[in-house]
Formats: structure tokens, C-alpha cells, sequence
């Protein structure tokens, strides 16, 4: 891996800081969202061009998930960066290209196996 250690742990941990605060800021708009529904101030008929506010909540709440997945898989990638492996594939056990973890801190695969989704075996077709 050409990234050093330190370098790998401070990309991950500023991905994960970008990440907690866009799941608050996301957080907010869901409860804002939810506590003018409750009010029952919010009008979800709508435009034929637009969208519902239900749409709309729901949309915030899957972003949301996919947030909060990312800091899951951060947060397990800062936890492996200290044990032996972190930056090898955990399915074929070959070096993870340096690319691909400085794409992907949080990748615990390398290429050829997240697009086979199995392991590759090296010199084999």
C-alpha cells in the first residue's frame, strides 16, 4: 500500500466526520419534516409535477440509512486499520490496489472480487 498508516487513518476518520455531519444535518430535516406533519400544517397533495412531502420524508430517511451505513463501514475500517490484514482482500487474502483503498478506505475487497462477488483465484479463468 503506498497510502501510509497515518495517512489511511486520516482519510478515514475526515471521511467520517463529513459523514456524522451530514447524517445531523440529515437527522434535522427528517425531524423538522416529521414535526410539521405532526402539526398537521403540511399539505401532501401536490403538484402533478412535484412531489409529496411523504415523498419527500422518505427520501431524507434513505439518504439517511445510506449515511449512517457509510459511518458503520468507516468506523469498522478505522477499528481493522490497527490488526494485521487491514488492506488485504478478506475473500482471496491478496493486497487491496493502493487506488481502491485511497477510493475506498473502508474496502475489504479487492477489485477483481467486489465484481465477481466471489473470491478470484490468481492465475486461473
Amino acid at each position: 500500500m503506498s497510502a501510509t498508516h497515518g495517512e489511511v487513518r486520516a482519510a478515514l476518520e475526515a471521511e467520517r466526520a463529513a459523514a456524522r455531519e451530514r447524517a445531523a444535518a440529515l437527522e434535522r430535516e427528517l425531524a423538522s419534516a416529521l414535526e410539521v406533519a405532526a402539526e398537521g400544517a403540511a399539505d401532501d397533495e401536490h403538484d402533478p409535477e412535484g412531489s409529496t412531502t411523504a415523498f419527500e420524508r422518505a427520501q431524507v430517511a434513505a439518504v439517511l440509512g445510506q449515511v449512517r451505513e457509510r459511518l458503520a463501514l468507516l468506523s469498522d475500517a478505522l477499528r481493522r486499520l490497527d490488526e494485521p490484514g487491514f488492506g488485504r482482500c478478506e475473500r482471496c487474502g491478496l493486497p487491496i490496489a493502493a487506488g481502491r483503498l485511497a477510493a475506498r478506505p473502508w474496502a475489504t475487497t479487492c477489485i477483481a472480487c467486489a465484481a465477481a462477488g466471489s473470491p478470484h483465484r490468481p492465475g486461473r479463468r
